[in-house]
């Protein structure tokens, strides 16, 4: 409740009351102590109080008893006597409703909660994935290449494209972005396989939620945005992790406004253990960073779990408004644990931090809030106020009425799939197949044109051989026929010439005889019988020897 316009918190043992200054509560805080305190009446009486000053505030409904605060309290016995005990009625306290907008990532309990592959981050998604130090520089590698590349990551199958393309042609980024193992690459796919069967998958997509419709009001007073999670903290790491990314996006979407009069917004983050568990490095030093810095942008982070000691140092450091109910010490650890938190206050005079923590009954806490100079307060054993709306949870039957009368129902209902890295990456799987093929068939048609052309060639080499033995064996033929014909020529020349020969040495041999016989008779005829036939063969001798001379001719 306000009470001098102040977040009031209860009173102390004196009756006093003991408040939040609105320009401090954006220093964040803590509300601790074990199961049963009354930490989630403590986080009601907060909101309403923070929502009644038209501030809207996001919380997480871990038990499912949060969605109450959109119905009036009931009265009873024992709410009668805690209004008298703190006087509530001069402040005028009433059972009423608060403005509740109910959301949950699996879209079953509440407006449907989205947002994408990308703006979750690689670091905050390894974290999901449960990967280590190796696959979680692989998977931001993957993630520079689809920004390098104008790809979109928007869902869990955006994401498994984008591996597997990554996987595909590993060889062409390495001189890029270095060596990338398959093996890593396999185990990444299997995670996010295995968040898809639990139901994660619905979690990434469009439209992503748009935090600006967190900073809403209703008829004056803040919207108190309600995260269903009875079911969702069964997955711690999603739990916290979304958790975280919802500051992240906070911190990346608020302007820089410096000290305000009041929080721009105030987040409680129940369960707060699970966000330090097993928590890389760079996860804690994000953390760190956020919180420290996200008070300049008017927002208010109250970390609420069952021991301070949950909380790292580095973040705890920043929590200066806090609110310790019971803690209890059953071991040497837990009386450490105790101690340590009883001395994170500052010391009290009138009472023992310590054993007070350790007596405290439920709906009483130790308090330390910021006084209006900055400096923390006194520890303070402080009773804690009862909320107006109502204590428990709200039927299936109200809680579908809530969630479809929301005027944000339509706008998150329905999931879109736009054009983005499945789509591209399946678009250059069938080009390049359609180019392999083309490709392919090209080469088909070139090697059947090389294969003609080849045939064509060997049967043109083939006729001119042909041709060729043709020409030569005419040509033998013709040599041969010239041959036999000059063989022939010169067979009938020789015989021509014989038989010349012969005519000649014929009509010679009767010249010779008729030459022989005259000169016989002429020479010879002197000489007797014996001078005509001496006459005659030297006649006939000379004859012949003119005829040889003349034959030889």
């Amino acid at each position: 409740m306000l009470r001098e316009n102040k977040i009031w918190i209860g009173n102390n043992e004196q009756g006093q009351p003991v408040s939040i200054i609105p320009k401090m509560a954006n220093r964040h805080g803590l509300v601790a102590g074990a199961t049963g305190t009354g930490k989630t009446v403590t986080l009601k009486v907060m909101a309403e109080t923070f929502s009644d000053m038209g501030i809207p505030v996001f919380m997480a409904d871990v038990k499912g008893d949060i969605a109450g605060m959109m119905l009036p309290g009931a009265d009873s016995e024992d709410m009668q006597a805690r209004i008298q005990r703190f006087g509530l009625e001069e402040y005028g306290f009433t059972y009423q409703g608060y403005p509740v907008c109910l959301w949950d990532i699996y879209g079953k309990q509440g407006v449907q909660l989205r947002t994408t592959v990308s703006e979750m981050g690689p670091l905050l998604l390894s974290r999901i994935l449960d990967l280590n130090e190796l696959q979680s520089d692989i998977l931001t590698i993957v993630f520079k290449i689809a920004d390098d590349n104008g790809l979109l990551l928007i869902d869990t199958k955006d994401l498994k494209a984008m591996l597997t393309w990554v996987d595909e042609h590993s060889g062409e980024f390495a001189a890029d972005y270095g060596k990338i193992s398959s093996a890593s690459i396999g185990v990444i796919i299997r995670a996010i396989v295995a968040l898809e069967s639990a139901g994660g998958d619905v979690f990434f997509g469009e439209p992503a939620l748009a935090l600006s419709d967190w900073l809403a009001q209703e008829n004056g007073k803040g919207m108190i945005n309600i995260l269903d999670s009875a079911s969702l903290i069964n997955s711690g790491r999603l739990y916290s992790t979304f958790l975280l990314w919802l500051l992240s996006e906070l911190f990346e979407m608020m302007p820089e406004v410096g000290d305000l009069e009041q929080p721009k917004m105030v987040f409680f983050f129940d369960e707060a253990h699970l966000l330090f568990n097993d928590a890389p490095k760079a996860l804690l030093e994000k953390i760190e960073q956020v919180v420290k810095l996200i008070r300049s942008k008017g927002v208010g982070v109250y970390f609420c779990t069952q021991n301070p000691r949950d909380i790292p140092d580095g973040v705890l450091a920043q929590l200066n408004n806090k609110i310790e109910h019971g803690l209890r010490a059953y071991t040497p650890a837990d009386q450490k644990a105790v101690r340590a938190a009883a001395e994170s206050f500052r010391e009290n005079p009138a009472f023992d931090t310590y054993e007070t923590i350790l007596n405290l009954g439920t709906g009483e806490a130790v308090v330390s809030v910021l006084g209006e100079d900055g400096i923390p307060g006194m520890a303070e054993k402080v009773f804690i106020l009862p909320p107006r709306s109502f204590m428990g949870s709200v039927s299936d039957e109200q809680r579908d009425q809530k969630v479809k009368g929301s005027l944000l129902y339509s706008k998150y209902a329905t999931a879109v799939d736009p054009d983005s890295a499945y789509e591209i990456l399946q678009r250059k799987g069938v080009e390049a197949a359609q180019e392999a093929e083309a490709q392919a068939a090209q080469a088909a048609a070139e090697a059947e044109a090389a294969k003609a052309e080849e045939a064509a060639r060997k049967e043109a080499e083939k006729a001119e051989l042909a041709a060729q033995k043709a020409a030569e064996k005419e040509a033998k033929e013709a040599a041969k026929a010239a041959e036999k014909a000059e063989a022939a020529a010169q067979k009938a020349a020789e015989k021509a010439e014989r038989e010349r020969q012969k005519e000649i040495k014929k009509v010679g041999n009767s010249v010779l005889g008729t030459v022989g016989r005259e000169v016989g008779k002429t020479v010879g005829g002197k000489f007797g019988k014996f001078g005509k036939t001496l006459g005659g063969n030297l006649g006939s001798q000379l004859g012949r020897g003119i005829l040889n001379t003349l034959i030889k001719k």
